[in-house]
């Protein structure tokens, strides 16, 4: 039997997280909110946040900004150990619709051993340099898994199976910061965990905060994609094995 929590990596994003915990809160699910070392300012509001939603709402910290990827994991590793055999991932800056979490989580329930991915539909906010910047990214992945399943790898609304994403957490090292959601649906697909999507609209708030980096953040995912083209090709016995059992 399936049982959900939601997790919500967090960094500098207090704008925008006190309507995301209202939206999620008529789903009666549990949730891991992970404060990625924000500081001072964005703790108060968390705070104000934990207290005010304690029957549903967990705050875990992280004392410095250790990335993205290790803040959803430290709120998977919670997640398991409360019981939960998926997570709902989610972005903090509120770009996804928590309404379609149930339509999420119903795929997921037919298939419990994959990893369901939403398949971003843009709306006239979102910038274009970061939307075909996103087809470079669709490639690579392409020709690091020898196949087509894997429609989008950077949307971060997602529902993982945990035991399958701790395992690949705890066995390769995979990158931490922009390029995390990508790297751990590529090597999650390398050990066999099928990748299902679906559409779900996404929108850029016009006072949302970006954190991405132009330079440094577009090297890092220069480097993960390097990565994971050699780890490809220790692999492609294996990968080209697989293809050929599907036909």
């Amino acid at each position: 039997m399936l049982e959900a929590g939601i997790v919500v990596p967090f960094y500098r994003h207090e704008q925008a997280i006190a309507g995301l915990v209202a939206a999620l809160r008529p789903l009666s699910l549990r949730c891991w909110l992970v404060d990625d070392g924000s500081g001072p300012q964005s703790a108060a509001v968390l705070d104000q946040l934990a207290v005010a939603e304690a029957g549903w709402l967990r705050l875990l910290r992280h004392p410095v900004n250790l990335g993205k990827g290790a803040a959803v994991m430290t709120g998977f590793a919670a997640a398991a150990s409360a019981g939960c055999t998926h997570a709902v991932q989610i972005d903090a800056d509120h770009q996804h619709l928590p309404a379609d979490i149930p339509r999420l989580l119903a795929l997921a329930s037919t298939r419990p051993d994959a990893l369901i991915t939403g398949i971003p539909v843009y709306d006239a906010s979102v910038p274009k340099a970061r939307l075909y910047g996103r087809y470079a990214t669709h490639v690579w992945v392409w020709i690091n898994t020898l196949s087509l399943e894997i429609h989008d790898s950077m949307c971060g609304f997602r529902v993982y199976p945990l035991a399958s994403a701790l395992a690949a957490w705890q066995t390769s090292s995979i990158g931490r910061r922009m390029e995390f959601d990508t790297e751990i649906m590529v090597r999650m697909h390398w050990a066999g965990v099928a990748v299902l999507g679906l559409p779900t609209p996404v929108t850029y708030p016009a006072d949302g905060v970006s954190h991405f980096n132009l330079w440094r953040d577009n090297l890092r995912i220069s480097w993960m994609h390097t990565r994971l083209f050699f780890g490809m090709l220790r692999s492609l016995p294996m990968l080209l094995a697989r293809r050929r059992s599907l036909r």
